[in-house]
């Protein structure tokens, strides 16, 4: 008798552990699903951007904080640009290069005020030298 009373607590706190019974009606099945899609959803977000999850804290059992979600993409991107630390994506312009990119680039725009286009012009062949190593990073 003791060793089923004991498998029965045992049992019953497993099924607590479980949480409540999945629901009969469909409509009640298919919000619960909703409501974890949603929370892994937002489990997700949160890791990335690094916003404090207790759920992520207490399973840390050893107590210490380390790197994880957007921290780790974060030192990964640093440590692969390193190589470009000082670099200035405008050093291959002079002051020729930019004033010809203003007037390809001029439209009916106010007069004094570049377009977006030429920043977007000047800066793409920049960032193209990043997209490798990027790529290769992901």
């Amino acid at each position: 008798m003791k060793e089923i009373r004991d498998k029965m607590k045992e049992t019953e706190s497993d099924l607590q552990d479980l949480g409540p019974p999945m629901p009969a009606e469909s409509n009640e099945k298919m919000q619960v699903l909703w409501n974890m899609v949603t929370d892994f959803i937002q489990t997700y977000k949160n890791t990335i951007s690094g916003k404090y999850d207790s759920k992520r804290v207490m399973g840390n059992s050893d107590g210490r904080a380390e790197l994880s979600g957007g921290a780790k993409i974060k030192m990964s991107f640093y440590n692969l640009y390193s190589e470009f630390e000082g670099y200035k994506a405008c050093s291959e312009y002079n002051d020729m290069h930019i004033q010809k990119a203003i007037q390809m680039h001029e439209g009916d725009g106010l007069p004094g005020f570049p377009s977006v286009d030429v920043f977007i012009y000047l800066v793409t062949p920049q960032l193209e030298k990043l997209r490798d190593p990027a790529l290769e990073l992901i």
